[in-house]
């Protein structure tokens, strides 16, 4: 499997609502029908409140995140060069002003809660400078995986490693023009839950330990809407 996210800024005459009707109404039936297309989650931002932490946010500010899941780089790659591909670049010059395209490496820590709406919060990760990649990768799946599975509320935990970036769409790029490591989703009953499980004793421990290989976290609350 293979997650491709797109980190999406809106054109600045675009209203908000317009935005993501569109992104919904019409660019997301477009994208429903690219071929080998295992799973495709719109995640419209609804918050960007530091919530729960006090931890360094980074400069990021994004209008919407996609996440498009694959078999593998090769269905990927042919879903891109599919006839669907250049009617998809027609339509997000419409109404997208800036995007971004990570792909990631999945690993469901805690599988999130199916059977109730719940909040939802994403974040992206900045290691520090003195951490290498490798390094930041062992530290966040391995310990602060585990501590985040002590933490009181916690209705879901998924991590995903960044493997490769495109600040153009189509050209990779280096670390240095997309800085961002990790994207954390995490899943609470509510904004209280996860206020709570931060300020746990188990939680101060948890942030206690990004300090140690964490520069930056950035954190959004979003609306999540599941087109395939």
């Amino acid at each position: 499997m293979i997650v491709r996210m797109g980190l999406l800024n809106k054109k600045p005459e675009w209203s908000l609502a317009d935005f993501r009707r569109h992104w919904t109404e019409n660019h997301g039936p477009l994208a429903a029908r690219l071929p080998g297309l295992r799973s495709y989650q719109q995640h419209h931002v609804v918050d960007s409140v530091q919530r729960g932490i006090s931890h360094k946010r980074g400069p990021e500010q994004i209008d919407g995140l996609s996440e498009l899941v694959f078999d593998d780089e090769a269905a990927m790659q042919a879903a891109m060069q599919s006839p669907i591909a250049p009617q998809l670049v027609e339509d997000e010059a419409r109404f997208i002003g800036r995007l971004r395209i990570i792909a990631v490496d999945r690993r469901e820590v805690i599988a999130p809660v199916q059977d109730r709406p719940l909040l939802h919060r994403i974040s992206f990760l900045r290691r520090r400078a003195d951490v290498d990649a490798a390094t930041f990768a062992h530290e966040w799946r391995g310990e602060h995986a585990r501590l985040i599975r002590q933490m009181p509320g916690v209705m879901g935990y998924r991590q995903n490693l960044v493997t490769a970036r495109q600040v153009v769409k189509g050209t990779p790029c280096s670390y240095e023009e997309l800085p961002i490591d990790g994207v954390v989703e995490l899943w609470f009953e509510d904004t209280a839950t996860l206020d709570a499980a931060f300020a746990s004793p188990i939680g101060v421990r948890t942030m206690a330990h990004a300090q140690t290989f964490i520069d930056e976290i950035t954190a959004f609350l979003v609306e999540t809407r599941q087109i395939v």
